[in-house]
């Protein structure tokens, strides 16, 4: 390996040298508090030395004999088809190019003579045509904003992003910040003298077959990466600059990660852990080794096999083209389906996010093949069977997280990229096991009454939301009527105002209690099954507290429906109900009165309902 160390002042770097981005490098992502540290440190040093020489006219010759040197830090460029690339710098060349524009600006305003010297460190002429010496592509527009005009600043059109926000935002930072350290021409002319001869940066130029080892151990001992910028690095690192640019693998990846990205930060690193696993890992154990360091196990020999992505350039490109994009691709659409409700053929995606089923995204990615015909409709199954899945085990207290996550990777490994018929066979197999875990026997229905019988105010607050919802949603579907309020209301709206809360139809009063024998165990026990149970808004709930059946009745009407099936005017005129009963052969009627036995029949009801729910 060939590495070229060259100690450089700002003045002879930005002299005749253009410095391109190379696909390694980040957006322009220093903010705030990167900046400032920057000019404090700089102007630290400055100042410190600054002091007691105001006497002292600026020059070249006085600034080297009285100003000690200011160490910036190193930067890596490589030199392919005779341009340079900073494969690391960019943020620090692109602060100095900000600094430098407000140093411009500031000689126009003291009519400085040193003003078209620092044009020159900022832009290069050549004839009619300029070039900024840190050449941003398209957020070039932003810095000739600036350039131009730094108190008007244009946003260029179709540019926008990170890069453009933050140069900038750090612009002002950065002019602030100047305009109360250098107030007096003299001192700006010092600072100038001071900014381009005694900053120094050390380059290391490194051949082009080197630079994503160099990459990788420049981002361990710095500022840390994302795994997912490393690994861009070292795949993209493998392909030939020329190539790189005629098969758009770089647009291709940006598209991609930015695609995935625009939902969350740095969601791309969630993608490549679920993919990987999906993939490759069959057992809670095994899916560890693709957490953090994924960039890394991607390369080991059991991953490589498949991808062929270690030392092939081939493999690479093969794996960006068929793979990677196509498993992204079908990831955006899951988080499309997961952030919005709709696409009511993939509404259980959705409703996944409200339980935080989040395994969804690992089983779809395992089951889906490139290419695959099936893809919409495992999409569609995979998603109901995760809902059923987590749902009946929290319904029939057999649900252990520890248990459910292990299996979810048994599952995976046994429906990876197999048909559509080989998908409710596994999952149904691995609820009976986990029933049967559960309750220490064996076991044969996905569903038992028996196990149901004592559910209630002991599932999560969330899950209990959750259940109510999805009774709400199935009687307003089969009604032919609107929801009063969405699921995701239902589900996540908690406050004491517009949240839904759980309420007991039967009140903590004597006249219950004494219905049940006065015996306050089975009386608790009793109210407290999913039966006993409702969803009731905020101030409702809270009004409700201890009144007596008949009184709650009044305050169940024009609530959820569920709450007004127990009224008998629910039940007037409504032929899409009568339907709906001979059709579902549910027997859903009101109730004058509420005990034991109807809280039984109540719960007895759900039970049916459930079964319909997750079939």
């Amino acid at each position: 390996m060939d590495i070229s160390p060259d100690k450089q002042n700002i003045d002879a770097l930005f002299s005749t040298t253009t410095f391109y981005i190379d696909f390694y490098q980040r957006q322009y992502k220093w903010n705030e508090d990167p900046v400032k540290r920057l000019l404090d440190d700089i102007f630290y040093k400055f100042n410190s030395e600054y002091k007691g020489k105001t006497h002292i006219d600026p020059g070249i010759e006085t600034i080297t004999a009285h100003y000690s040197w200011y160490y910036l830090n190193t930067y890596v460029s490589n030199i392919i088809g005779g341009r340079t690339f900073l494969v690391d710098g960019q943020q620090r060349f692109t602060t100095i190019t900000l600094i430098l524009i407000k140093l411009y600006h500031l000689c126009e305003q003291h009519k400085s003579r040193l003003k078209s010297w620092v044009e020159r460190k900022i832009v290069g002429h050549t004839g009619y045509e300029s070039e900024f010496w840190m050449n941003h592509g398209i957020h070039n527009q932003t810095l000739q904003s600036i350039f131009d005009d730094d108190k008007n600043v244009k946003r260029p059109s179709k540019v926008g992003g990170v890069s453009e926000e933050n140069m900038i935002n750090n612009y002002y930072i950065i002019s602030k910040w100047i305009d109360n350290e250098l107030k007096t021409k003299h001192k700006l002319e010092t600072y100038i003298f001071y900014f381009l001869h005694r900053i120094v940066l050390i380059n290391l130029n490194v051949e082009q077959t080197d630079v994503p080892m160099v990459f990788e151990v420049i981002n361990d001992r710095g500022v840390r990466l994302k795994p997912y910028e490393i690994l861009k690095g070292k795949l993209l690192g493998q392909i030939d600059k020329i190539e790189l640019d005629s098969g758009k693998y770089n647009e291709l990846w940006d598209n991609q990660v930015n695609a995935i990205n625009s939902f969350n930060d740095d969601e791309i690193d969630v993608f490549f852990i679920s993919f990987l696993r999906a993939k490759f890992a069959n057992t809670i154990g095994e899916s560890r080794k693709y957490d953090k360091d994924y960039h890394r196990t991607i390369f080991e020999d059991e991953t490589n096999k498949i991808l062929n992505l270690k030392h092939d350039p081939q493999g690479v490109k093969k794996f960006l083209k068929n793979d990677f994009k196509v498993y992204t691709e079908l990831y955006v659409k899951l988080l499309k389906y997961y952030y919005t409700p709709e696409d009511k053929k993939f509404i259980h995606v959705f409703y996944n996010r409200l339980t935080e089923m989040d395994t969804q995204f690992l089983l779809i990615l395992s089951c889906c093949k490139l290419n695959d015909p099936q893809q919409s409709e495992k999409i569609e199954v995979i998603s109901y069977e995760v809902d059923r899945l987590f749902s009946l085990l929290q319904i029939q207290r057999s649900y252990n997280s520890n248990d459910f996550t292990e299996n979810i990777f048994k599952i995976s490994s046994e429906i990876r990229e197999k048909d559509l018929a080989n998908i409710r066979p596994v999952f149904d197999k691995y609820l009976l096991l986990m029933i049967g875990k559960s309750r220490g026997l064996s076991v044969s229905n996905t569903m038992t009454y028996t196990y149901f019988k004592d559910v209630g105010i002991d599932l999560s607050i969330r899950f209990k939301r959750y259940f109510f919802a999805r009774i709400e949603s199935f009687l307003a579907d089969n009604l032919n009527l609107d929801m009063k309020k969405s699921v995701y209301d239902l589900v996540m709206n908690t406050g004491s105002k517009n949240g839904f809360h759980i309420e007991h139809i039967l009140a903590n009063n004597k006249a219950n209690l004494k219905a049940f024998k006065n015996d306050d165990e089975e009386f608790e026990r009793e109210r407290n099954r999913l039966g006993g149970l409702l969803l009731l808004k905020g101030r409702d709930n809270e009004s409700s507290g201890k009144e007596t059946y008949k009184n709650k009745l009044k305050t169940y009407a024009n609530s959820l429906y569920w709450n007004e099936t127990l009224r008998k005017d629910f039940y007037k005129s409504k032929k899409d109900l009568d339907d709906f009963l001979k059709r579902s052969k549910l027997n859903i009627k009101s109730l004058d009165t509420f005990s034991a036995k109807e809280l039984e029949y109540r719960h007895k009801l759900l039970f049916e309902m459930i079964k319909l729910i997750w079939k």
